[in-house]
């Protein structure tokens, strides 16, 4: 499958949001397509996270992943957390994932950042054989807490 991966834009709203309510949705949240819209309208207006985007040859979006930036203060530089990744169910399997991973990488490279991060399920295999195959290394040292507010 051919695939176009670039960076989105507040006017690729229309083919973003049912991939991001879909997303969503995979983490069993209820389909809400005006608020997943406010959402990604207000990232944009406040240029709070970058989303590339993953096109077919007609245009039709395939998938997206959405990255927000943070600072190391140990090593002074700037890092991204690769938050959310999602394709659709009719595209899986045929790259685009591979292909976002690679942008999101060449992205954060671009803009000198020291690393990327993600978390992903303990069950979700799949997911990590993916993250692995392109180069991701599993955290040994650290574990990873949340305090739900």
């Amino acid at each position: 499958m051919s695939v176009q991966v670039r960076q989105a834009t507040v006017h690729d709203l229309d083919t973003l949001v049912p991939l991001f309510d879909g997303y969503r949705q995979f983490y069993a949240q209820r389909s809400d397509p005006e608020g997943t819209r406010a959402f990604l309208r207000a990232r944009f207006a406040h240029h709070q996270s970058v989303i590339l985007l993953a096109l077919d040859v007609r245009g039709v979006g395939l998938g997206f992943t959405q990255l927000y930036p943070l600072f190391s203060s140990v090593r002074m530089a700037r890092t991204y957390l690769l938050n959310d990744l999602f394709v659709s169910p009719l595209a899986r399997r045929q790259g685009v994932a591979a292909a976002l991973l690679r942008e999101a990488a060449a992205h954060a490279r671009a803009l000198g950042a020291a690393s990327l991060s993600l978390s992903t399920a303990l069950d979700n295999a799949p997911a990590q054989a993916l993250y692995e195959s392109q180069g991701w290394e599993r955290d040994r040292q650290f574990c990873e807490y949340t305090l739900r507010l």
